[in-house]
């Protein structure tokens, strides 16, 4: 926050500000404008500030973090080469990165030397704290930067995972630990041995916390030593002068600590959560809170989710850099990867991959489904010619210019799907698909859609050479509009690979909205079309895809501001930030 005053990068709102909704639409509209971090100092029903925004520009993320720790991730991957075979030359040679890499974990320093233990709540208040609602459909109050940490009930592994908390009274929080993460991992062994299980949620502190919590690193990758990495140094933590199993960290803001009983469940949601749409209300786990440990002058570290782009886009790229030098000595065959913020990250991913030799790629493909968080993928488009892969447009461009689709789409039914998508129409459960291409060209892709009148569309734009947006009757009216058009206008699209059935041709004007609409709104196995046969147990398919992503029944609401909400922030902008505005 210091760093931030010097850089007048920091707007204080003295004004009194509910947390209800209020707090939420505020921070909304200011990273939307590209605006300042947020310090709300007046919040109403606790005497804690606010503070938010804090990542909400890659400038930002550039000063929390700056470019050492993307530099000592690149020489470190680089020293697994310099060092084979280890010689005392090449070692002394490396001496000032090897001395980097020892100063890496943690270290215990004594209470007095551990602002997080200059107080503590027993029993705990929770409602003291300042919690936000975000959206008017969320199931109540929720902590939205959490960083629970746990250990494996029998193994000396921990986890820092960012899982979110809904506060339900003062000694109660739901604990949403979803099926694929390493908290829930430790959960299911605690409750398999009908165990209570410790937990501390720590709030704030350094910001390399924050990003350890979230990053995809593999699961034998203990999150605080990733944390210590981006800082540089060693992370103090303390011991629990009360008895907690876990280690403190010594300068989070807060520390809520206590445990989760085997086989207990509470309705937790609904929540408008970051892929722009509510997930829906569903039994999780229980956190029974024991007491929380404050700084003195604490300030409470919030943020908002919500339709892209939210501050979670820009610690995605920042994390995304970080870690793809690695991404080649953890899968052989993979030279970049990347998952789309845009998307909610785990709908879309692509990846520039190795193919040596026939269909190399396709085994590529399958490592990169089987790594940690990556397992959650729902499309996975692959080439193996350079390019850019943040640039949606040319990588799609460069794939459909090369996709075969007798043999280069895989659809992968019956597979698990992250929690928060629910075009699988059941929770955790969905399918995958792999689009490969790679080799040389083997069409010329048209700009622009010059044919005759589509049956049932009224609408047609071009996302893209080669893909083409949609736009037709909604689902509820028109169930069938896309095998129809397959049916009746796959002559007339041949030479368009891809095309997207959506409910609002307009999305196509911009990467952002096109990939928000798409991705987010259709399931493979359910809603890809297209002319096919069967051989030899593959199925091969004919141009073009005619690819459903309108809304469908069960689909979650999007997620939309309150009508008196934005009125009332609307009316009370110039007493948040004065006639200057910021």
């Amino acid at each position: 926050m210091h760093t931030l005053r010097q850089e007048r990068d920091i707007v204080e709102i003295t004004a009194e500000v509910d947390p209800y909704l209020e707090l939420a639409e505020i921070h909304r509209r200011v990273i939307q404008d590209g605006g300042p971090a947020l310090l709300f100092t007046n919040v109403k029903g606790s005497r804690y500030p606010v503070f938010s925004n804090m990542f909400g520009t890659s400038r930002r993320v550039d000063l929390a973090f700056g470019p050492r720790p993307e530099q000592l991730m690149k020489d470190i991957v680089g020293l697994t080469h310099k060092l084979v075979p280890p010689t005392l030359g090449k070692i002394w040679g490396e001496r000032n990165l090897l001395l980097d890499v020892a100063k890496t974990g943690t270290k215990t320093v004594s209470a007095g030397q551990a602002p997080i233990l200059e107080m503590v709540d027993a029993p705990a208040k929770l409602s003291e704290l300042p919690v936000l609602t975000s959206w008017h459909e969320d199931g109540g109050p929720f902590v939205t930067l959490p960083l629970v940490y746990t250990e494996h009930p029998s193994k000396n592994d921990h986890n820092l995972g960012m899982y979110r908390v809904q506060i339900y009274d003062d000694k109660t929080t739901g604990m949403h630990w979803q099926i694929h993460k390493g908290g829930g991992f430790h959960y299911h062994e605690a409750e398999r041995l009908n165990q209570n299980f410790p937990v501390t949620v720590f709030l704030g502190g350094p910001p390399a916390l924050i990003a350890s919590a979230i990053a995809p690193v593999p699961e034998m990758l203990p999150e605080l030593l990733l944390t210590s990495l981006i800082m540089g140094e060693k992370l103090p933590v303390a011991k629990d002068p009360h008895g907690g199993k876990y280690p403190l960290i010594a300068e989070a803001e807060f520390a809520i600590v206590g445990h989760v009983l085997p086989h207990e469940r509470r309705i937790e949601g609904p929540f408008g959560d970051h892929y722009g749409y509510y997930s829906l209300a569903h039994e999780f786990p229980v956190f029974n809170v024991e007491r929380v440990y404050h700084r003195k002058d604490a300030i409470y570290p919030a943020t908002v989710v919500g339709k892209p782009v939210q501050e979670d886009y820009y610690l995605g790229e920042f994390l995304q850099r970080l870690l793809s030098p690695a991404f080649p000595l953890a899968m052989p065959g993979v030279r970049d990867l990347w998952t789309y913020a845009e998307t909610g990250f785990h709908a879309l991913a692509a990846a520039v991959v190795r193919e040596s030799y026939k269909r190399e790629g396709l085994v590529n493909a399958f490592r990169i489904l089987g790594e940690g968080q990556l397992t959650l993928t729902k499309f996975l488009i692959l080439t193996d010619k350079p390019v850019k892969l943040e640039n949606f447009t040319a990588l799609f461009e460069q794939v459909l210019e090369r996709f075969d689709p007798a043999q280069d789409l895989y659809v992968l039914g019956n597979t698990s799907m992250d929690t928060l998508d629910y075009t699988g129409r059941r929770l955790n459960h969905g399918s995958k698909a792999i689009m490969l291409g790679v080799g040389e060209p083997m069409r010329t892709l048209p700009d622009t859609y010059q044919g005759a009148d589509l049956p049932g569309i009224r609408k047609i734009e071009s996302y893209c050479k080669g893909c083409l947006v949609v736009e037709g009757a909604s689902f509820e009216e028109d169930p069938e509009l896309a095998p129809r058009l397959v049916d009746l206008a796959a002559d007339k699209l041949r030479e368009w690979p891809v095309v997207f059935l959506v409910d609002d041709a307009s999305v196509a004007k911009s990467q952002s909205s096109f990939l928000w609409t798409t991705f987010t709104r259709f399931d493979p196995a359910h809603d890809i079309y297209a002319e096919s046969e069967l051989q030899r147990h593959h199925v091969g398919y004919k141009l073009p895809l005619v690819i459903d992503a309108r809304m469908k029944p069960g689909y979650p609401d999007e997620v939309v501001t309150r009508p008196d909400i934005d009125q009332k922030v609307s009316e009370r902008w110039t007493e948040y930030f004065g006639k200057t505005n910021f």
